[in-house]
């Protein structure tokens, strides 16, 4: 790496990397990304790559409508509209001079996202009002009356059908934009349709036939129970007072100076020891203590909105305001929030928003009757499907669509008092392929290309300003594969305005090792890489496996290690084979290194920190509709004699640690050791100092490592410690003191034990 150390010191510390001296498997390495480097996603580039834009193009406009695609009551405003602030890349190109290469892709952009704003606040106000559509469409009380508003500007007639009329059309008048509305009188003082009545929406399709459908903003539906293959119903929810779950009693927690997003990956409904669907009340006062005492601070709830296929793990929404009613109700969601926020965990919603269920019957698709662009939530022909989802794609540019996603973004905010949202299925929405046989290798004319969808991007954009504006706590997750340059970077930056991506490269890449190289042949320059490879100005979080390596036909990490053995293996009153002692020593330190060299949080599915067996499968025909791979088995964590109790001792400690001495979130890291003959690695994480030993066989007694600063050293955290599974080989109260002299660019060392397949962690003594 040309330049060495002084030089990089001098660029404003863009790179840290050190040097080791003493082996001849040792590597040159940086620990922290330069926005030069590849994205996490791409291996085939190495570590010390450079600029990739030797042969750069002129940059063609990538697709785009004019601003929003508005229906013909909103034309797009002109340049003398008032507005707010817009962005300015300027910071985007300073820290990353590949993006301002890309000027002309930015300035269209911004463009987009310029006149869509302003007309948003020309004709509506601002963004703020604009995503209270929940506020006027579906059901409203009125003076006296219920109001149910529907934009179907494709339907000829429209009709409220329900229990309340005896599903006897009551005829909705049409404005001049396509909303059909209608009211229905109270009856004796009392709303005309009752609470948890059913009602649909009948509409007239342009062929002549009638289509009865959900109401696009129902926030519960349900199918009638016990009949195979029953459709969903919209119900009417508006319970009285006493029913009613209207003032949350504990308000969102707040994050500490310094303290890390540490994220519980959750299912509700499978989060039962039951062979059965658990519900919101069950996790909110079984699951969330244990997300507490574990140390998580952050639970990240899937499968909340609406899905009529249990099995889409939650991800082919139907009705995106409606609360999942197979584990209860909207009140039963708030009480599961507020209890979350009692023990001080913030919520975080999975939200779908880059496609919908092609399920017309039962969901929001249902509202496509053909109409065009402008007139219809979805796009049209090839672009409008999803082939390997099978789901309708939403139309970014349609000012309607806007307002429905942008307000469902809200309403879950101020509803149901959720802190944030993981964004699924990022990638597909940032460009017009959807990452559909692509592979992306850090090349930035993949991000910045007519490829790009600038639309979905000009929405991500307001999505991410809306939910930072009316909740400046508020986090949001992209969940995206490509590694776009600025996701995660401020919207008045330039960015897309994201707080974290997701380090999808992470399990991949894990899966890769236990799957394809033998122990001895792990590279720990390859590891180090990989886990480190980020864009420093852009946090991610790190994480070993998620609910995606658990489904059916994968395997979890503890699996993957362990196999059948975990059958009749674990129990801590008889020794371990060589393969649970093995897959109990990996797993550990998989998790630790990743949670310390992964990003800047860290992330874990449901159950995987005590390596849950076996894996998940939904019920289905394929499986005589069994809920037995369907459910979290709690029992052996809890029964205090197996070993997987000593795994979420191990993932309890790890977090513990965190919290006491923050590091997963620090700017501070520094790889300084990698040894790829020995196989182990030597790292600075905050105040902390990690070794990992990864080989198979040699335990190292006396290893010199380097050190930050001269002082004595104790050992804080032992992967080999008894009540974890361990040995009991490394000393807790010996004091380890530096030496001087220079050891890989560092000016102190000292000598440690390392015993084969264990992480250990230091801290400088406060005693001295």
């Amino acid at each position: 790496m040309p330049g060495g150390f002084a030089e990089v010191q001098n660029r404003a510390q863009l790179f840290t990397f050190c040097q080791n001296h003493t082996r001849p498997g040792a590597v040159l390495f940086c620990s922290r990304d330069s926005t030069r480097r590849r994205s996490s996603w791409d291996r085939s580039i190495s570590v010390q790559r450079g600029r990739s834009g030797h042969h750069r193009h002129h940059m063609r406009m990538p697709c785009g409508r004019d601003g929003i695609q508005a229906h013909s009551s909103t034309p797009v405003a002109g340049s003398g509209s008032t507005h707010s602030h817009f962005p300015d890349p300027r910071k985007l190109f300073e820290s990353d001079t590949q993006m301002a290469e890309y000027a002309e892709h930015f300035d269209f952009r911004l463009e987009q996202y310029k006149k869509t704003l302003m007309s948003i606040e020309m004709y509506e106000d601002s963004l703020e009002e604009f995503s209270k559509g929940f506020e006027r469409f579906g059901f409203t009380r009125g003076d006296g009356c219920t109001v149910y508003r529907e934009w179907a500007p494709g339907a000829l007639a429209a009709e409220l059908i329900g229990d309340f009329n005896g599903w006897n059309g009551m005829t909705m008048t049409r404005d001049d934009f396509g909303v059909w509305s209608v009211e229905i009188p109270d009856v004796d003082g009392k709303p005309a349709i009752s609470h948890k009545s059913r009602v649909k929406i009948r509409l007239q399709h342009p062929g002549g036939w009638w289509l009865d459908r959900i109401p696009a903003w129902i926030t519960w539906a349900t199918v009638e129970p016990g009949k195979m293959g029953a459709k969903y119903d919209g119900i009417f929810w508006n319970p009285p007072d006493e029913e009613k779950y209207s003032t949350f009693k504990y308000s969102r927690p707040t994050f500490e100076k310094n303290e890390s997003l540490r994220i519980y990956e959750s299912h509700v409904g499978m989060s039962s020891d039951k062979e059965e669907v658990a519900s919101y009340r069950y996790f909110a006062d079984r699951v969330i203590p244990r997300i507490k005492d574990l140390g998580y601070n952050a639970v990240q709830l899937m499968a909340i909105q609406e899905h009529a296929y249990y099995a889409s793990f939650g991800y082919h929404i139907t009705n995106p305001f409606a609360v999942s009613s197979r584990s209860g109700t909207p009140e039963d969601l708030k009480y599961l929030v507020d209890t979350a926020h009692k023990h001080g965990v913030h919520v975080l919603l999975d939200i779908v928003h880059s496609h919908i269920s092609s399920n017309a019957d039962d969901g929001l698709a249902g509202f496509d009757v053909g109409q065009g662009l402008g007139q219809n939530y979805f796009l049209q022909g090839d672009a409008g499907y999803h082939r390997q989802w099978d789901s309708k794609l939403l139309d970014y540019g349609c000012y309607e669509t806007l307002r429905y996603l942008l307000s469902n973004v809200r309403f879950w905010l101020d509803e149901y008092n959720f802190d944030g949202f993981r964004f699924d299925g990022v990638s597909s929405m940032l460009y017009h392929h959807h990452g559909i046989d692509v592979g992306f290798s850090g090349d930035y004319n993949e991000y910045f290309s007519m490829s790009t969808n600038i639309d979905a991007i000009v929405y991500l954009m307001l999505a991410n300003k809306l939910t930072h504006e009316l909740v400046p706590s508020a986090i949001t997750i992209a969940e995206d594969v490509s590694g776009m340059p600025g996701l995660c970077r401020k919207v008045s930056e330039g960015g897309v305005g994201f707080d974290y991506r997701l380090g999808m490269g992470l399990p991949d890449f894990w899966i890769k090792m236990l799957k394809h190289v033998r122990d001895e042949d792990w590279s720990m320059s390859e590891l180090v890489s990989t886990l480190c490879n980020r864009r420093y100005t852009e946090k991610t979080v790190g994480y070993a496996e998620s609910h995606d390596q658990a489904l059916v036909g994968d395997q979890t990490i503890a699996f993957r290690l362990m196999g059948a053995e975990m059958y009749d293996g674990m129990s801590s009153l008889q020794p371990a084979s060589d393969v649970i002692a093995r897959g109990i020593a990996l797993h550990k330190m998989i998790r630790l290194i990743t949670m310390a060299l992964g990003g800047e949080a860290y992330l874990n599915f449901m159950g995987n920190e005590f390596g849950h067996p076996e894996w998940i499968d939904f019920p289905r025909e394929g499986n005589d509709w069994s809920y037995k791979h369907c459910r979290r088995q709690w029992d052996l964590v809890d029964s205090g004699h197996l070993r997987y109790s000593h795994l979420n001792a191990w993932d309890q400690d790890c977090l513990k640690m965190d919290s006491k001495y923050p590091f997963i979130a620090s700017p501070i890291q520094w790889v300084t050791m990698i040894d790829n003959e020995r196989q182990v690695i030597v790292a600075e994480r905050g105040q902390l100092l990690f070794v990992f030993n990864f080989n198979p066989f040699e335990t190292f007694e006396g290893l010199r490592i380097p050190v930050p600063e001269p002082g004595k050293y104790r050992v804080i955290l032992d992967s080999d410690a008894l009540h974890v599974g361990g040995m009991g080989r490394v000393g807790h109260d010996v004091d380890h003191f530096t030496e001087p002299g220079d050891y890989c660019d560092r000016d102190q060392s000292m000598q440690v034990l390392a015993p084969s397949r264990t992480a250990v962690v230091y801290k400088k003594s406060d005693d001295e």
